[in-house]
């Protein structure tokens, strides 16, 4: 039986205006000009003004962005009865996820090279081999991770074989083709199962009479639990030699690669990792001066082209095809007029931000000194600028200044704060960089454990538990004290 109900719902929804331009503002400068471009290209309504008569040509955009406001343009007929309730199909089709889900297009930032399996298969198949055994050592080679190591149980290889490929081997024959055929391949210590052999084959390549292989061959062979730990007073006794022979040895390890699948493609592609900053820093009368870099702050107007195109179609009300062609360019004409209202949200929320930055960072950016960056959060410049707070999040992303000190990632200058003895507020930050500096002074030989760091800390007026010694050194990817112990 049918019935009728009447529910009465709030819900919120974002535009996709809206989605646009919070996508827009957590780009950074490089990803930002791909945007730019791709934009200028599917909407011919849309143009950027040159170089030579951008200050001109900008001023005169303005005044006529700012007459037309947010107004529809004019027509001799009303486009609105061609809409029905259809959306058009411009810049619509965006979903509201996080930004965290985002997948950006980096087509233009990816180059093509050699993968680690392709370069062993060419040396497999120019090698002497019989049918049978090329047939497991390029399923081996297949089995290799990125770092070039073969993480797989041979018995789990075997039985693979068996079912995938109709290979019907044993456990010994596939251990026999890794170590005499895949491992003999360049480069050196691919195929490996774990550090231990990776070091160990190859330290093997290098035939020579040289005390000190010699002896970083007998370590890794046979003192390889004593090298990791640093036991090094085990070895000097387990040899009978002195600090001197022991140190050269180590050199020769420490100039192994412990991955050597690293200078290969992992999907056939490289990634650029070029920093351009998306903001400047200057210094001038003992004041910092926050902007924009120039190429997040374009020059853009609507065509007058497609404006004049509009008028001549809207003046012939009797033919349904100039009437269509009409819509479309007044689609294009708004969305035009809407993205350079978008770009200039996005460089007001840039600089409002950065200028935020900058107010509480002053003393930083002045001196350049680690230990002058304040405590900050995401919600101290979000107080300021009167943004939310997933605002200033997306602001923040991926974005670099370029100050007097060197190029800053905008992200490392945010940090909880601490309670020092004399009860002022301290970054976590500048505890981090004494606790860098107290390591990096350290005697080597006796490296400080972290009740030692606890007590100097406590002498520089940090009162911070072990516990908090530890999490601040890992996140720093500093050791533990025995592991820095050095001859």
């Amino acid at each position: 039986m049918l019935k009728q109900n009447l529910q009465l719902k709030l819900g919120q929804k974002l535009a996709p205006q809206q989605i646009q331009l919070m996508k827009l503002i957590q780009l950074h400068t490089l990803e930002f000009e791909e945007e730019l471009e791709r934009e200028l290209e599917e909407n011919p309504a849309l143009e950027k003004v040159s170089d030579e008569n951008s200050d001109e040509d900008y001023s005169k955009a303005d005044e006529e962005y700012e007459s037309e406001g947010n107004e529809s343009i004019e027509t001799d007929f009303d486009v609105d009865e061609y809409l029905y309730d259809d959306e058009p199909s411009y810049k619509t089709a965006s979903s509201n996820y996080s930004a965290d889900d985002e997948e950006f297009d980096n087509q233009s930032l990816l180059t093509e090279g050699q993968t680690l399996y392709d370069y062993l298969l060419e040396q497999i198949r120019l090698s002497s081999i019989d049918e049978e055994d090329l047939k497991i050592a390029e399923y081996l080679i297949g089995n290799l991770d990125t770092d070039g190591y073969l993480r797989r149980e041979i018995k789990s290889i075997v039985d693979d074989l068996a079912f995938s490929q109709g290979v019907y081997t044993t456990q010994e024959k596939v251990t026999d083709v890794l170590e005499n055929y895949v491992q003999k391949l360049d480069p050196p210590g691919v195929g490996a199962r774990d550090l231990r052999e990776c070091l160990l084959l190859q330290i093997e390549k290098k035939v020579s009479s040289d005390s000190a292989i010699i002896l970083a061959g007998n370590i890794l062979r046979n003192q390889f639990d004593a090298l990791a730990n640093k036991h090094y007073n085990k070895i000097l006794q387990k040899y009978d030699i002195d600090e001197e022979d022991l140190k050269e040895a180590l050199d020769e390890i420490s100039r192994l690669s412990p991955k050597v699948g690293g200078n290969f493609d992992t999907q056939t592609i490289t990634i650029n990792q070029e920093i351009i900053p998306d903001f400047v820093i200057q210094i001038k009368d003992n004041q910092v001066i926050p902007s924009l870099n120039n190429k997040n702050a374009p020059t853009l107007r609507v065509s007058d082209e497609y404006k004049e195109i509009l008028s001549t179609y809207s003046n012939d009300k009797k033919s349904a095809e100039h009437k269509q062609a009409a819509l479309f360019i007044k689609q294009k004409l708004d969305a035009a007029k809407w993205y350079i209202d978008a770009i200039n949200q996005r460089q007001n929320t840039l600089l409002q931000t950065i200028t935020a930055i900058v107010k509480l960072q002053k003393d930083y950016f002045l001196t350049g000194d680690d230990k002058n960056i304040k405590p900050m959060i995401l919600k101290d410049v979000a107080d300021i600028t009167g943004f939310d707070i997933s605002t200033i999040s997306r602001v923040v992303k991926s974005k670099y200044a370029d100050t007097p000190n060197g190029i800053v990632y905008l992200k490392n200058l945010f940090s909880d704060s601490l309670t020092n003895d004399d009860g002022e507020e301290v970054s976590t930050k500048e505890i981090k960089t004494h606790l860098q500096e107290a390591i990096d002074k350290e005697n080597k030989r006796k490296p400080y454990t972290d009740d030692a760091l606890v007590g100097i800390l406590k002498e520089k007026g940090y009162n911070i538990a072990r516990r908090t010694i530890a999490k601040y050194r890992e996140q720093l990817n500093i050791p533990v004290a025995r592991l820095r112990k050095e001859l």
